[in-house]
């Protein structure tokens, strides 16, 4: 162990030299050596209880048996398909089990390697096959880093920075129920202001028959975890009939139980035309899909979009086992289940911290908001340090949110209701050691005055 550390401090020296800031920079660079169920075990012979599933994508836990043995099954007989020029079982396969779990139509799949190059394929299919040029998203989501889905990405401007944009784009704002009056209804509110909105648009910046799409996260993920009321996205749904322009749902995030259901859309009952999924679809390998109704796919003809690597046979193979734990272990109940017991610990936690502002989510797809208890300001600062204190503890969570104010927690859809109990008595006692700190603080400062 005194060697291995030896060697992990020399690499992590020199880390600023071979890997770039923007990869090597992330908070918070735990050296691990494994990973098991809703686990990570440390080189320091600790055990970290992973309430980030990867950002997402081990939903059913790390290294799960079935997982582990369908890798070392599939690759006893193919390594890499380049789809198209040869094709193979796996992926043939997986096609036909989505078709039955995804909402309405969507029956057609472009497989790829992450979501960011399944929203580029979202875009350029949309844009294909309307001949129209514009594109339409909603301030705070985010939908990737390359060009043309940075360009509908608006969570963080830099993010943007110095990158002028490929996609022609507009933004409307995303639902806010915090805005709604007083005494009326949310749901109300964000679809009457969601119709302001969109006449203004239309009215002053880009005429509807312009419009390729509107694309979406039915569930705001990195932008801060707002979950927007179902009529609002239903609304969206309906404009984007009236008009012609197709909707596009960024699923990336939400799917494959997340919410509760194998997908948002179900979770709200809309249907989009278009949606990008990834990360939980192969229990981390890398595997993405645009996908669509076989009738708007057909109008995307060969040579408009292409891929080496999209659809690996593998990660194909994974991905089958990964549905096949998901039904058997019966994950979208737990999620479900698990969620609404998660939510009701944390009420009743935010009634004891100050510095919890709001406690949002769907699923296990939770935000755990964080203010300044005096200015009732978001606190980003504040997210940091109860990470740090919450992984002192043993407990990973991740942070999001514009000014990273907010604390996301995303167990694998594994998780029990012991290590929910586990993870958040963690973060109830790094809550009370910050807001100590926050105490002395003050009070160093008025003995200063």
């Amino acid at each position: 162990m005194e060697k291995d550390w030896e060697d992990w401090e020399h690499l992590v020296k020199n880390m600023p030299n071979r890997l770039a800031p923007s990869m090597a920079k992330d908070h918070p660079n735990l050296p691990v050596v494994k990973e098991e169920g809703c686990y990570y075990y440390g080189l320091d012979g600790r055990r970290y209880l992973d309430f980030t599933s990867g950002i997402a994508v081990a939903n059913t836990g790390h290294r799960h048996p079935k997982i582990v043995q369908s890798i070392k099954d599939a690759a006893d007989q193919l390594m890499h398909g380049p789809s198209g020029v040869i094709i193979y079982e796996s992926i043939l396969r997986l096609a036909d089990q989505l078709a039955e779990i995804l909402p309405g139509d969507l029956d057609c799949f472009f497989f790829a390697n992450s979501g960011t190059e399944a929203i580029e394929g979202a875009l350029k299919l949309a844009k294909y096959v309307t001949r129209r040029p514009y594109v339409v998203s909603f301030t705070g989501c985010f939908h990737g880093r390359s060009l043309g889905a940075l360009s509908v990405t608006t969570s963080k401007s830099k993010y943007r920075k110095y990158v002028q944009s490929s996609t022609f784009a507009y933004q409307l704002p995303y639902a806010n129920v915090r805005e709604c009056p007083p005494g009326m209804d949310p749901d109300s509110y964000c679809v009457e202001k969601l119709e302001q909105d969109v006449q203004r648009l239309f009215r002053h910046q880009v005429t509807p028959e312009e419009v390729a799409c509107m694309i979406i996260e039915p569930v705001l993920g990195e932008g801060g975890y707002i979950v927007p009321p179902s009529g609002w996205l239903k609304k969206i749904r309906q404009i984007c009939d009236q008009h012609g322009i197709l909707l596009i749902f960024d699923e990336v995030q939400t799917g494959f139980g997340r919410t509760g259901e194998w997908f948002a859309a179900q979770t709200f009952e809309v249907v989009p035309d278009i949606m990008a999924i990834a990360k939980g679809i192969a229990s981390g390998l890398p595997l993405s899909a645009t996908v669509a109704s076989s009738k708007l796919m057909k109008q995307w003809p060969l040579g408009s979009h292409g891929t080496t690597f999209g659809g690996n046979p593998i990660a194909c193979s994974v991905a089958l086992t990964t549905l096949e734990v998901i039904r058997e272990e019966r994950l979208l109940e737990n999620a479900r289940a698990m969620g609404t017991y998660a939510m009701e610990k944390l009420q009743k936690m935010k009634e004891k911290h100050q510095v919890i502002g709001d406690i949002r989510g769907v699923g296990l797809m939770i935000g755990i908001e964080l203010i300044n208890p005096v200015t009732k300001e978001p606190d980003g600062e504040g997210v940091l340090r109860v990470l740090d204190l919450a992984l002192e503890k043993g407990v990973l969570f991740y942070l999001c949110g514009n000014y990273g104010e907010v604390i996301r927690m995303i167990p694998p859809l594994i998780v029990t209701q012991e290590q929910i109990d586990e993870g958040l008595n963690m973060l109830d006692e790094a809550l009370a050691e910050y807001e100590h700190e926050l105490q002395r603080s003050s009070k160093t400062k008025g003995v200063c005055t």
